[in-house]
């Protein structure tokens, strides 16, 4: 008997890495596609179950189609901050509406189909019709287990990356170069921009931190893995004896949040403007373009001197703080939820070691899900697709596991 599953809505869930959304739980699963009666064919059967699906769906489908249809109302379409909240809620469920219309479309196609194989002129016909249906309803129903699973609300955001050199001195600083050269190269694969906001390295060529935007549509859902302890295993160029050092990098991944996101008292707030320091020959010298911004409650401070306009680094730097501020309020909340991110691949933690890049045997290992790939100098090259796809994966995999899938 085909039994196919519904959805509710669930509770408020904590993301993969700092996020909080409402979602839909997944409560039903995909039943043997069979009741072998009639004609030797399967039929599908509307259970009660069935029915409870259909309607979540449906009435997903008409929240879509009341979004669509407020979105063209002048007095929403004039008000840029009410239509961009509107339209990012409705890219959210465009996904799940565009699945269930072809689930429904391949249901009347099945159903057409079995009509048509009591006719012996077109049986024959009718059984491949029925056969490709079914097969499509099956696959349907698999994408919408994962399609209704929680989603993170920020996966479709721009990225902001930070990575501080750790233990080992200034090779930690040279790899956390590397690593810098690394996502900007993944980027530029991607076509996303990338932007530094601000910068300190060292005289041999490394860096000691580094702040970097990757503008691009869902750039936070390929690079939200990374956040961790980034460990290298290499020879330094400065050591004569060939000795392999162990040296590390912390990166963290943050959603790029806008003010409207999170709101600030613009009273905790502490704006110090300086000149600022490294390439830009005399102009750098004589402006003070500078900006730091701390929130005094938190003691969170952020600078950003990397564009000339004072006015810009304001801008970037707020967003950089909301950012930090909001990641900071939802790693309170995940806090109290252990059992959560055991169903989570790696906890976000940048105390987490999550992978190590072995440059002698040519090995990069990520350590959360045992995967190792011999192709250091593809993956230091940008090459990240086969790591992050196996780690949203895996990610995808725990959720299932974890929602009885």
């Amino acid at each position: 008997m085909a039994r196919l599953t519904g959805f509710e809505p669930a509770t408020c869930r904590v993301g993969v890495c700092h996020s909080i959304q409402m979602s839909y739980r997944r409560v039903f699963t995909l039943a043997a596609f069979c009741d072998n009666i009639s004609n030797g064919f399967p039929i599908l059967t509307q259970t009660q179950e069935h029915d409870n699906m259909l309607e979540k769906l449906i009435e997903i489908e008409k929240k879509y189609k009341t979004l669509e249809l407020r979105m063209q109302e002048p007095e929403v379409y004039s008000d840029s901050t009410l239509y961009v909240k509107l339209a990012r809620e409705q890219k959210e469920l465009q996904p799940v509406v565009e699945a269930y219309r072809r689930y429904d479309k391949a249901s009347k196609d099945m159903e057409g189909a079995r009509e048509l194989m009591n006719d012996p002129e077109f049986r024959e016909m009718a059984t491949e019709e029925f056969e490709a249906a079914q097969a499509e309803m099956a696959r349907l129903s698999e994408e919408l287990k994962v399609l209704l699973l929680p989603r993170d609300p920020s996966d479709d955001k721009n990225v902001i990356i930070e990575i501080r050199g750790g233990a080992g001195g200034d090779e930690a600083a040279l790899f956390a170069h590397n690593l810098y050269r690394m996502y900007t190269m993944y980027a530029e694969s991607k076509r996303w921009k990338s932007e530094i906001a601000n910068i300190n390295e060292t005289e041999l060529g490394g860096i000691k931190e580094i702040s970097f935007i990757i503008e691009g549509d869902g750039a936070y859902s390929r690079f939200k893995f990374e956040s961790g302890v980034h460990r290298v295993q290499r020879v330094p160029e400065t050591e004569a004896s060939g000795r392999i050092h162990t040296s590390t990098v912390t990166v963290a991944v943050l959603p790029e949040m806008e003010e409207v996101d999170f709101e600030i008292n613009p009273s905790d707030l502490s704006i110090d403007t300086f000149r600022a320091s490294g390439a830009g020959g005399q102009h750098v010298n004589k402006t003070e373009s500078a900006i730091r911004i701390t929130h005094v409650p938190t003691g969170t401070v952020v600078e950003c001197q990397d564009e000339r306009s004072q006015h810009k680094n304001r801008e970037r730097a707020m967003k950089i703080l909301v950012s930090r501020l909001y990641e900071e309020e939802c790693r309170k909340q995940a806090a109290s939820l252990a059992a959560e991110r055991k169903s989570q691949v790696g906890t976000g933690d940048r105390s987490e070691r999550i992978r190590t890049y072995n440059y002698p045997q040519g090995r990069v290992t990520d350590h959360r899900i045992g995967l190792t790939l011999y192709k250091i100098e593809q993956i230091l090259n940008g090459a990240l697709d086969e790591v992050i796809d196996a780690l949203i994966m895996a990610d995808r995999a725990e959720k299932l596991k974890a929602t009885g899938g």
